[in-house]
């Protein structure tokens, strides 16, 4: 690139270059947050909970439904409780109508991960949308979209753009530059229109979530089911006052629900979790295989779960399986349509014996080809059914045992690779017919299927069975992975080779594969084989889960570790499954206790095998003390040093284990030297890549710290997934509590019966687990900030209604400061516009948890009713909060610098207890506490720096601790009949007002008018000596008042009637002149008022032209601005219209 081109893309100002630059930077900075670990499980999250908020009125049930037909094409008559529908292949939403309640806004507040604020375009803010937001803010900001509806109120197009950009412009001081706010026109047919609705459901389906703090470190679940499972005699019994156990459904989300943990729902106060269970997914999302398209299918829009809102179908629980279809389910009902649905479920009435009879009567066939059938009766001995099994195995003939069970693998393999109950059916009915009983104890899952019929096929075996014949190796799934497994060299886990087969069983393969030339090569050598399956398989179906045993099973340790344990987990496996046989066992009792049961047994047999020399020479190599492998690599360093002595990188693929793994028998030496050199030569390469790309751009591998963070979160994040990835459900339940995104059912007692009683769909129900530090009650220390909007100062000792974390209670906080970091000075109020420090008695809240403070949480009060925000600091501190007390007491005997105070405490204890104790007069004079004197009470001696007066008060400034009072009483609106009208602890004020009482008048308390006496000071008197040391500037200048007249004051003035009538002249003289001088400042002062209304109206008309002037040309240099700014930006100008 030559000079022209470079200079065509360089900027043309450096400092414009350097503004742009700083500029992108700080725009990048803003995309940054703290990374936070999302726990939320990626494969199947819970659906998101969309809130749904607003004032009465404003279209908040009509939005719920407008948002649900499009997305399930249903319509819902009434919106109760949760709703939750499948948005896309990986979303599921939940949406929850918040109700016009303060408890209702606080808890959905808390749970609400995405938040629809609804306002009414006609009126405008309301003040319950601020208290909700204010609400937000301390229990960790949500995503909020904001809606305005009502629009279509508004006809002219002007007042309804200015409508738009002024509501807007709030929003957005409320929330954020940029926030997202749509706008809903109008109601069609009782919803609102589709563009819009379909513009704000594809917002909601592609929005992502940041975890907040406190629920991505609690459990918590909304509840969209609730149900009483009290026994209804205990009911009757207690006339319904007695404790009920109470089942909720829902969504786990959060962190995982861990066994014994308590939880706590807002409304009701804390409960114990008597069991949890996990149910199948009633709004399940779209699997990969039925979901091949990009978009979603029609069936999967159709699913929509409210069991509040009766909508959903069928509702599967532990207890029984509800079916609600609406409709008359008689059979006699003709006029009504009956689909097939409703046919079933008419049919249902005509089942006349239960499930376990007509299995009893049914006709079970265990293998295909058997002629007999299998009956099931009750009380059928151990001996009677190994001897109707083996009667059974025997009509098939030996041939048919090898049909039956070809079958049975081909049918088991083509449905699943993997399915481990089939795997164990097959290898303990090979071992059945070895050992003449039968050791399986599974029964089938599904009925079977054969794969063709055999009535023409003729038999060429010697019994009567018939052999199923496959038309390739890839329908039974034995391609080469089969041979792998089936064929070749057949190994069991520890090394053993596989006993040989009787001679009788190879004549028997030998005919068979004489006679049939064209079988397929599944079907030769099959015995051998599934032999073989089944010795690999006894190793690991004898192995004991310790697991089960310990958590799940109530044996004693010492059963465990006597060998009573293997028939114990045997039964209880047995049970777990959907099995219809079960082969009874005896249980042999062991006299000898074998208390090492961890190791297996060896056997002396299997251990000749480390005799062999050759065996041990190929392994002595691996050994830092061995020799070397082979003859080939004596006598040569360079071959030794770059296969032993080579760094190993244990993170690069291809490492020593797999190398171990893929070695081959050390029986061959040239192949495991080949894989050696293979595995050195690729590790080499691995190295020279890694320092190649390390060497030439060495700041390309260098993560920036915000990279780095979240990079080792993500990988620990796997790491703890990964941990547990093998473990079975019931296990990993144990060791971690149950997932996040499962849908469970939690059983709950001692539930209060005013919940059930009192029970509102309307009103949310939470259940939010408790961590263990949270169960426990103490003194909570926060930073708290009366709100702004708040009307009246918060008071000490004064009620407030708190909600910190799940819980919201009533305490009673003490308001403190920070004197200086020596104290903590109790304050009578709160500061206004500045934070203080608050100390109450409550349940345990973990440091950095935000919180709000109410006042009062009914709906009837006019004014904010945030009133006050905060975050918690501390618990339990040990710093003390003080109140400032002044002592005070008179002298009653004066000394020199000492003297006698009394009034000031009671007793000679007091006294002593404050001996050494700072003292000051109110004229400044300091002194000190020195002893008790014996009369009177309470008196004692001080001295001072300076003699004091009899009229001198004296005070001494002491500190008392305040201890905050014990005051809980949680907020229990759930319980109650109407939930808005819960009342906590009231102010002697308010109780006063309620009761019509006057407030008691203490004549102490009464103000009175205070008389003080004047003061009268001594003079100051200076000694002569002194006076005459002093200097003249200093010397007092005091002169003597007069006693005699002067000669002035003495003499007689005569005058003669000329000098009368000269003085009365002058007199009135003046007189005229001063009357004259008045008017004419009057007059004066008249026209100056003129003047000045004139000059005041010339003011005005030049301030209106200057502020006119002022507008233009900030309207000019703004639009000068914005051209410059689009400039910088690369936009395009707009171009005038001429």
């Amino acid at each position: 690139m030559d000079s022209t081109k470079r200079l065509a893309f360089a900027p043309k100002s450096g400092r414009r270059a350097e503004r742009q630059g700083r500029r992108n930077v700080e725009r990048d900075q803003t995309r940054l947050h703290v990374p936070l670990v999302n726990r939320t499980p990626d494969d199947q999250p819970p659906p998101v909970i969309v809130a749904v908020v607003g004032p009465p009125g404003v279209g908040k049930s009509t939005l719920v439904k407008s948002l649900v037909k499009r997305f399930t094409k249903q319509t819902l008559s009434e919106i109760k409780g949760p709703v939750t529908v499948v948005s896309g292949k990986k979303r599921r939403l939940t949406f929850i109508e918040c109700n016009n309640d303060l408890n209702s806004m606080i808890d959905i507040g808390k749970v609400a991960d995405l938040v629809l604020l609804m306002i009414d375009g006609s009126f405008g803010f309301e003040m319950e949308q601020f208290e909700f937001l204010n609400i937000l803010q301390s229990h960790g900001f949500p995503k909020v979209i904001g809606i305005l509806t009502h629009l279509d109120l508004i006809r002219k197009q002007a007042i309804l753009r200015n409508t738009k950009k002024t509501l807007k412009k709030r929003f957005w001081t409320e929330i954020y530059q940029g926030a997202k706010l749509f706008y809903l026109s109008g109601v069609l047919n009782g919803r609102y229109p589709d563009g819009e609705i379909q513009n704000l459901s594809r917002f909601i389906s592609v929005m992502k979530f940041r975890p907040l703090v406190f629920r991505n470190t609690h459990p918590y679940m909304l509840a969209d089911r609730l149900e009483d499972m009290t026994p209804r005699e205990e009911i009757r019994a207690s006339k319904k006052k007695c404790d009920r156990t109470v089942t909720v459904y829902g969504y786990l989300r959060g962190t995982n629900l861990r066994h014994s943990m308590k939880v706590h729902i807002p409304g009701v106060g804390d409960l114990d979790v008597k069991s949890v269970s996990v149910l199948g997914d009633p709004c399940p999302l779209p699997d990969a295989d039925s979901e091949k398209r990009r978009k979603l299918s029609e069936k999967k829009k159709l699913i929509v779960h409210a069991p509040m809102s009766d909508v959903g179908g069928v509702m599967y629980d532990k207890d029984a399986v509800w079916i609600n279809v609406p409709g008359n389910f008689t059979r006699g009902n003709a006029e009504v349509p009956q689909g097939e649905g409703e046919r079933m479920v008419i049919d249902l009435q005509d089942a006349g014996e239960t499930l376990d009879n007509a299995v009893a009567k049914s006709q079970i066939r265990l293998l295909g080809s058997s002629s007999k059938a299998l009956a099931v009766e009750a009380g059928v001995n151990e001996e009677d059914e190994l001897d109707k099994l083996e009667r059974a195995t025997d009509d098939e003939g030996d041939d048919g045992n090898e049909a039956g069970y070809s079958s049975e693998i081909s049918e088991d393999e083509e449905s699943s690779d993997a399915d481990s109950d089939s795997d164990e059916s097959r290898r303990d009915f090979v071992q059945g017919a070895s050992d003449g009983r039968m050791v399986g104890d599974r029964g089938r899952a599904k009925a079977r299927v054969r794969q063709r019929s055999t009535n023409d096929v003729p038999s060429t075996s010697k019994g009567s069975g018939a052999v199923d014949f496959a038309d390739s190796d890839s329908e039974l799934n034995f391609g080469e992975d089969g041979d792998k497994e089936m064929g070749g060299v057949f190994a069991q886990n520890d090394g053993q080779d596989v006993p040989e087969l009787d001679d009788n069983d190879d004549d028997e393969l030998q005919e068979s594969g004489d006679d049939i030339e064209d079988a397929p090569r599944w079907k030769t050598d099959l015995s051998a084989r599934a032999a073989i399956a089944y010795s690999k398989h006894a190793g690991r179906k004898n192995r004991i889960d310790w697991m089960k045993l310990i958590y799940l099973s109530s044996m004693a340790p010492e059963d465990i570790v006597s060998g009573k344990s293997a028939d114990t987990l045997k039964a209880y496996d047995g049970g777990s499954d959907d099995e219809l046989f079960q082969i009874k066992k005896a249980a042999v009792a062991d006299d000898d206790e074998d208390w090492d049961m961890a190791k297996e047994a060896l056997d002396e047999a299997d251990l000749a095998q480390w005799n062999d020399e050759k065996l041990l020479d190929s392994l002595r190599c691996l050994f830092i003390t061995g020799g070397k492998a082979g003859g080939d690599m004596e006598g040569n360093g360079d071959q030794y040093e770059n296969d032993e002595g080579d760094f190993e990188d244990l993170e690069v693929s291809g490492s020593k284990d797999d190398a171990d793994r893929s070695r081959p028998q050390p029986s061959t030496t040239e192949n495991h030297t080949e894989a050696r050199v293979t595995s050195l030569a690729a590790k080499k390469e691995a190295l020279k890549r890694k320092f190649d790309e390390q060497y030439d751009d060495p700041d390309a591998q260098k993560l920036d710290f915000y990279d780095e963070k979240k990079d080792e979160m993500a990988r620990q994040l796997d790491l703890n997934r990964a941990e547990l990835e093998g473990v079975d459900a019931e296990s990993r339940a144990l060791v971690e509590g149950y997932r996040p995104g499962s849908y469970v059912r939690v059983e709950l007692e001692n539930v209060p019966c005013e919940m059930i009683e009192h029970f509102d769909p309307m009103y949310p129900i939470i259940v939010g687990g408790l961590l263990p530090s949270e169960e426990r009650f103490g003194y909570i220390q926060a930073r708290i900030k009366r709100h702004r909007w708040h009307a009246k100062t918060l008071k000490t000792n004064d009620p407030l209604i708190l909600s910190i974390g799940w819980r919201r209670f009533q305490s009673v906080p003490v308001y403190s400061l920070d004197d200086h970091s020596i104290r903590m000075r109790m304050l009578k109020y709160t500061p206004d516009h500045m934070h203080c420090y608050a100390t109450f008695y409550g349940p345990v809240a973990l440091p950095n948890t935000g919180f709000c403070a109410f006042n009062t949480l009914s709906g009837e009060v006019s004014g904010f009713r945030v009133s006050a925000t905060g975050v918690v600091l501390d618990i339990d501190r040990s710093t003390k909060i003080v109140k400032k007390l002044k002592l005070t007491g008179v002298p009653f005997k004066i000394f020199k610098n000492t003297a006698f105070v009394k009034d000031m405490f009671n007793s000679t204890l007091e006294v002593a207890k404050f001996e050494g104790a700072n003292i000051k007069t109110v004229s400044g004079i300091r002194g000190q506490v020195k002893k008790a004197l014996a009369k009177p009470e309470g008196s004692f001696r001080a001295t001072f720096e300076d003699k004091i007066l009899m009229s001198d008060l004296v005070f001494l400034r002491a500190w008392y601790t305040i201890q905050p009072r014990k005051f809980y009483n949680p907020v229990t609106s759930l319980l109650l009949s109407e939930k808005s009208r819960w009342a906590g602890m009231r102010l002697t004020g308010q109780v006063r007002r309620d009761e019509g009482l006057k407030t008691p008048l203490d004549q102490n308390s009464s103000y009175k008018k205070i008389e003080r006496v004047g003061r009268r000071f001594n003079p100051l008197r200076i000694p002569k000596k002194l006076q005459a040391a002093l200097p003249y500037a200093s010397k007092p200048k005091l002169m003597k008042a007069q006693h005699r007249q002067t000669y002035m004051q003495k003499r007689a003035v005569v005058l003669e009637p000329e000098e009368k009538k000269a003085i009365a002249l002058l007199q009135q003289v003046r007189a005229l002149r001063k009357d004259q001088l008045s008017r004419r400042k009057n007059k004066q002062e008249e026209r100056r008022d003129v003047h000045r209304k004139k000059i005041a109206k010339e003011e005005e008309r030049k301030g209106d032209k200057e502020k006119e002037k002022r507008k233009e040309y900030m309207r000019a240099a703004g639009m000068k601005s914005q051209r410059e700014a689009d400039r910088e930006e690369g936009r395009a100008s707009k171009r005038r219209k001429t």
